[in-house]
């Protein structure tokens, strides 16, 4: 058991226009039974909501919770929200595979008043912190729930990497890119890939190619007390995207150094739900 949550954070899909309809009755039924309800502003539904608007820092300091609508790209988001602050988030899937999305619409209140009773379950999520540099300064440092991607832009043109864990070489890479994901992205770009499924709580994360010219470049698991560094050797228009939501354009000779971060994101976890049913319901193994 868990402390009850009576404090509640929304943050919802932009411009689905499911959004309102759902999320107007959650809030008064939420309201009715005392909680207090709060929507990031940023969301853009503030004026067609029963509750108050605020910034997303005011919000995340002021819940006990955040409930994600959309999908894993909304959650994605909400996890750069919070980042830091230890709210767990809930994720409602709008979308359509949600993997980090788990509650489908018809469980919203059941799952929310589990929430209001502390019957919940917390399971954290390790997050990479990945920085980038140039001429030997950075040029930004994000968190990453699910990947850091680095990948060619439009023109059809191999880029080439070399790759180090701890400083050790690990290959010289020519490939149209590279993902360094984490265990909850081994199921999203990575898996696309042709990279290995990691249990969620496992202390690694993963190194995949993307199409890799030579085709003994495989994809490789380290510990996550490792630094893994990667250079831009050869390649134009070639970019870093963190968790498809931000991202800068490198040029060669730049270098990513990503390793584990100091803080994990804390995904609250549906009644009944665990890891192998949700690859059952979402990869369809039967």
């Amino acid at each position: 058991m868990n402390p009850p949550v009576s404090r509640i954070g929304l943050v919802l899909k932009r411009q689905d226009p499911r959004v309102p309809g759902i999320v107007n009755e959650v809030v008064s039924w939420l309201q009715a039974r005392g909680a207090d309800v709060f929507v990031d502003q940023e969301s853009g539904f503030g004026d067609s909501l029963p509750c108050p608007a605020i910034p997303a820092d005011k919000m995340v300091s002021a819940v006990d919770v955040v409930t994600v609508f959309g999908g894993d790209g909304t959650f994605l988001h909400a996890a750069r929200i919070v980042a830091s602050s230890g709210v767990p988030i809930l994720g409602v899937n709008l979308g359509s595979l949600g993997f980090l999305a788990e509650v489908n619409p018809d469980e919203v209140r059941p799952a929310l008043q589990n929430l209001l009773n502390g019957d919940y379950d917390i399971e954290e999520r390790m997050c990479l912190e990945v920085e980038a540099f140039r001429d030997g300064r950075s040029l930004a440092r994000y968190m990453a729930l699910n990947d850091a991607v680095i990948n060619k832009g439009a023109i059809a043109r191999i880029i080439e990497l070399e790759v180090r864990v701890n400083d050790q070489l690990v290959s010289v890479t020519r490939a149209d890119g590279l993902i360094v994901s984490t265990p909850t992205g081994s199921t999203a770009y990575s898996l696309s890939a042709g990279g290995p499924i990691l249990y969620p709580s496992l202390g690694a994360f993963l190194v995949t190619p993307i199409c890799p010219h030579t085709l003994t470049n495989r994809p490789v698991v380290v510990p996550d007390q490792a630094q893994v560094s990667v250079y831009l050797l050869r390649g134009a228009d070639v970019m870093l995207t963190v968790d498809g939501q931000v991202g800068i354009p490198l040029e060669p000779m730049d270098h990513l150094a990503v390793r584990k971060a100091a803080y994990a994101i804390r995904m609250v976890q549906p009644a009944g739900s665990t890891f192998f049913s949700l690859l059952r319901a979402k990869l369809k193994w039967g």
